[in-house]
């Protein structure tokens, strides 16, 4: 089953929210915790991958928080998921550091290869503030 990492899911809930409020407005991780009833810690975890990898930028002090400061509808799905996982690789002859036990006989790698790749196009297809604001007038 193809299912979506629950960091993900946080990051999605918190980037939707943040989106809503004016450029540069600050957005605690309490904040969001508390009005989505996410647990703390792992929505600070979250909240701290997002400024890594440039989704976000935290303000330090006692008024401190979080503000987006790349364009959402300049990034993709895939750009978050690979923020939090590295590249997409449906199994695991596509590791480049794994070794697939049946990858000299297997008759599937080129399929593989194909879905692979297919599913990478999807996440680049989706676009992150169509995403998380589709359905809003």
């Amino acid at each position: 089953m193809n299912k979506i990492n629950r960091k993900i899911e946080y990051s999605l809930i918190a980037l939707k929210h943040m989106s809503q409020k004016r450029p540069g407005e600050l957005t605690t991780v309490k904040e969001i915790s508390d009005q989505y009833q996410a647990p703390f810690d792992v929505t600070a975890k979250v909240m701290q991958r997002l400024t890594g990898a440039g989704f976000l930028k935290a303000e330090q002090g006692s008024t401190g928080g979080y503000h987006i400061t790349k364009d959402l509808t300049k990034l993709t799905l895939q750009d978050l998921m690979e923020s939090f996982q590295g590249p997409t690789e449906i199994a695991k002859c596509l590791h480049a550091n794994e070794r697939c036990e049946i990858q000299s006989s297997c008759n599937i790698i080129s399929p593989i290869q194909n879905l692979n790749t297919r599913l990478n196009d999807f996440y680049k297809s989706v676009n992150l503030s169509e995403l998380i604001n589709k359905g809003q007038g």
